[in-house]
């Protein structure tokens, strides 16, 4: 169940009053730094004056988003599907679906992806990009 309930998310929608989105219209990126890590960029900058982005995040299996941080944004990890760890400020942290995770401005964060891939959606305050 948990891959269809990606997939719903995948092909899911953004519905504001005076618009909508289809997400199978957004195409997946690969991730610029960290190789098996693609993004779907549902909500960026330009969308909210830079104020907060979405973000759908596959991570192949046994694939990472290495050590990193993000010096003015917070971020949240809903977790869709797949399993993991994040490393948050050094300590570990079981993924599964139903998990969020939040990681504040300035603290070191990695996401290791388990044999069968990781799926989440992402939100930065302020935007990502």
């Amino acid at each position: 169940m948990g891959n269809d309930l990606f997939e719903a998310f995948d092909n899911g929608s953004l519905r504001l009053p005076e618009s909508a989105a289809e997400f199978a219209d957004i195409l997946w990126a690969k991730h610029p730094a960290f190789d098996g890590v693609e993004l779907k960029h549902i909500v960026s900058a330009k969308d909210t004056d830079g104020q907060f982005s979405y973000h759908l995040v596959r991570i192949a299996p046994g694939k990472s988003i290495l050590n990193h941080i993000h010096e003015t944004q917070l971020e949240t990890h809903e977790v869709i599907a797949g399993s993991g760890v994040c490393i948050s400020d050094g300590a570990s942290i079981p993924y599964e679906p139903g998990v969020i995770s939040i990681m504040p401005a300035g603290i070191p964060h990695e996401v290791n992806a388990g044999a069968d891939g990781l799926f989440l959606f992402a939100k930065f305050m302020p935007s990502l990009c």
